[in-house]
């Protein structure tokens, strides 16, 4: 970390974390062995967890006492992904998932970093894992698969919270590949599936110029899987006061706002993760690999992964690994083995996560960002001075232009190096423009706030590797010709019906000369508005069309071209194919044509596991919203599974939240189903049809909005 970066932290720490307990102190235990703690939980009529503490530390030991009560199993399940130990409850095909992570996430190591981490936070991390392992102590009906105690240094190894860390780009079919010795094995379906659906977000800020009330807003509308976070308001009497979506297994607000400001995370299209092809030689029994002149020995290191049996019991494997000064070893590529590097900041990572949780000001936001531990993630930002920003992520290295870092890089050549971090003056950002508004739909900078916003030319490559999409344009129509926006009215721009990516597409597919066999299917869709409604026939047969097109064009199209405007650029024999296609499937399936979409786009919520199984003879709701790759901004990705003609949603919107900051913030949200992972918890699937027709409902932010929605209070 640069000097000024450290510097600038030290300030952060010193001005919000506030007293912290001294990690040798004596702490008065309860009968299960956890500290007292000075900690109220009340639940609203939403089923949401409404924290108190005495201390931010309480607050934390309450919060994961609260997710552990609605969800321990989702919990465990991130906190064994984390740590590399997924096999020991998912056995022998988890291993190369558990090996991957545990070349960058080591037992030891983490016990290293806590020891080494600031007195404040290592509170904060024992906090964490006192609420964990009270739940436990008083639940003894709650089964862990493997996690039958926490210890606080595990906190360091899940520190960030987006749907897929940088770690997921390690292929594991080439993992397993490499480090199988080429053996073909089952585990490689671990590697997750692509069904095309953007896994991205949107995030839109408002100025106060552009709000009727004068007062700045922010739209917060992550696109992850569903029932991914929990919704949690936490409090202290150290200046903690904060409400949002908190993921599984993590003490801090990831999507959130607080008294002062919010934030909002959408996954970036800039490129911070790099793939290094290393020459490697084997020399004396030793291999080497070539950085400039000089040949290095490679650093290897074992690692055993366990993993459960079919009959219940436990058997380990054990792993010679390789790495360089670039990273580990993650492949190989013709004759050069690959090097990923990417960025491993623990301590930095969660005390940002944290710090950013509890500022006050855009100064001090940014103060916590000095950490430069966010590698994947734009910020949406608005506080109640007045200020509304985009930011791009801090951990950004600096590169050689030279390279093209999309595809694996000549490790041996230093000038391939990374050679430092972009500092945040050197950054694209957007702070306070003119427009009075910022939207970041997973797209590069260049249009946050509408034509001309930045000049791409000014920054490095690595900041745009993924270009436009259809939200995109979407948003930036909307956010231009509108006049001034409430609350109500943001809410319903976030779900403004319209799809432009069909625009182009219906615009041209009939241009010519239309087959017979489509005149009927080509008709209704230059009819129809390209909006999405539950009983629109036209909204089916687009989505059916879209899916067949975007699956062919991705067939063929060349390697790092973005697959927007490659189905633009589809031939009209390719749309009318395509189109074909969706017609045969649709007659097939359901018998027409022409069938309402609130009949096929549904979503189902009947188990509490994991990895939904999905029925249609089981009760589910129409879902009026459609999928992110037409260019709605509300996003819906569904499809369908073995045994269904029905589509259902599994990823999209998950938590929705307009947020004003007014002398008192307001705000309205949703969740994809409830707030307990419990089936049979009332807050299971209580949110769901308004989740389902795009509505929110009041946030109880202050203690006077929770009067009267008080389901009940307890102590942990």
């Amino acid at each position: 970390m640069r000097k000024e970066s450290i510097a600038l932290a030290l300030l952060s720490i010193l001005a919000l974390s506030g007293p912290a307990t001294s990690v040798g102190a004596k702490v008065p235990m309860n009968a299960s062995g956890s500290s007292v703690r000075q900690v109220t939980i009340s639940r609203d009529d939403w089923g949401i967890a409404h924290v108190k503490g005495a201390t931010d530390a309480d607050a934390v030991f309450g919060a994961m006492y609260a997710q552990a009560e609605d969800d321990f199993p989702r919990i465990e399940q991130n906190l064994l992904t984390a740590l590399g130990r997924l096999a020991e409850a998912e056995g022998e095909d988890a291993v190369w998932q558990d090996l991957r992570q545990r070349l960058w996430i080591d037992d030891a190591a983490l016990k290293r970093d806590y020891a080494r981490s600031p007195a404040w936070l290592r509170t904060l991390m024992q906090a964490w894992a006192a609420g964990l392992n009270h739940y436990l102590a008083t639940h003894p009906e709650e089964r862990p698969r493997v996690l039958t105690h926490f210890e606080p240094w595990m906190a360091l190894s899940f520190t960030e919270g987006s749907i897929g860390g940088d770690i997921e780009k390690a292929s594991l079919k080439r993992l397993a590949a490499f480090y199988g010795n080429g053996a073909a094995v089952a585990p490689l379906a671990m590697d997750r599936l692509r069904d095309g659906e953007p896994r991205g977000s949107n995030g839109i800020a408002i100025g106060g110029q552009k709000s009727i009330s004068g007062h700045p807003m922010l739209l917060i509308n992550p696109h992850t899987s569903l029932f991914f976070r929990s919704e949690l308001a936490m409090e202290s009497g150290q200046g903690l006061h904060a409400y949002g979506a908190s993921t599984w297994g993590q003490f801090f607000i990831y999507q959130g706002f607080n008294e002062h400001l919010g934030w909002m995370h959408t996954t970036s299209g800039a490129d911070n993760v790099d793939e290094f092809a290393e020459r490697i030689e084997l020399r004396g029994g030793r291999r080497f690999y070539l950085a400039g002149k000089r040949w290095h020995p490679l650093i290897d290191r074992k690692i055993t992964v366990r993993y459960r049996d079919a009959d219940g019991g436990m058997t380990a494997r054990t792993f010679t690994t390789f790495a360089t000064h670039h990273g580990p070893i993650v492949g190989v590529a013709g004759d050069r083995w690959i090097a990923l590097s990417l960025m491993n900041r623990p301590i930095a990572a969660l005390s940002q996560s944290w710090l950013r949780t509890k500022a006050r000001s855009q100064g001090e936001y940014l103060k916590a960002l000095a950490f430069d531990a966010n590698s994947s993630n734009n910020t949406l930002y608005a506080d109640r001075d007045g200020n509304i920003a985009l930011l791009m992520p801090q951990f950004a290295p600096r590169r050689s232009a030279q390279f093209d870092y999309r595809d694996p890089v000549d490790g041996s050549n230093p000038l391939a190096d990374w050679h430092g971090l972009y500092g945040f003056a050197e950054a694209p950002k957007v702070l306070t423009p003119a427009a009075g508004w910022i939207y970041n739909s997973n797209d590069a900078p260049w249009q946050a706030a509408g034509d001309g916003t930045l000049d791409p030319g000014r920054f490095a490559a690595t900041y745009d590797q993924v270009g436009a999409n259809p939200r995109g344009d979407h948003a930036i129509s909307l956010l231009g010709q509108t006049g001034k926006l409430t609350l109500e009215s943001l809410h319903a721009l976030a779900y403004d019906p319209h799809l432009p990516l069909f625009d182009d597409l219906i615009d041209r597919l009939g241009s010519g000369r239309v087959p017979a066999r489509l005149a009927g299917p080509v008709a209704l869709l230059r009819r129809w508005d390209r909006s999405w409604a539950g009983d629109s026939t036209a909204m089916t047969l687009a989505n059916y069309w879209g899916d067949e097109l975007e699956s062919a064009v991705r067939a063929r199209m060349p390697s790092h071209a973005n697959i927007f405007a490659e189905m633009r650029g589809s031939s009209e024999a390719d749309l009318h194919a395509a189109l074909g296609r969706a017609v045969e499937r649709i007659t097939r399936e359901w018998g027409s044509w022409q069938v309402p979409w609130g009949e096929v786009n549904r979503y189902q919520r009947t188990s509490p596991s994991i990895v939904q199984q999905f029925d249609d003879t089981k009760p589910s709701l129409p879902v009026v919203f459609a999928s992110a790759r037409w260019g709605s901004l509300a996003s819906f990705g569904a499809k369908q599974y073995p045994g269904t003609r029905r589509w259902y949603g599994t990823s999209g919107n998950s938590f929705v939240a307009v947020v004003e900051f007014g002398p008192k913030v307001r705000a309205m949200a949703v969740s994809s189903g409830g707030a307990s992972g419990r089936s049979g918890s009332p807050h299971f699937n209580d949110q769901a049809e308004l989740y389902a027709s795009g509505k929110l409902r009041e946030v109880y932010f202050y203690q006077s909005d929770l009067a009267g929605h008080v389901e009940r209070t307890y102590k942990p």
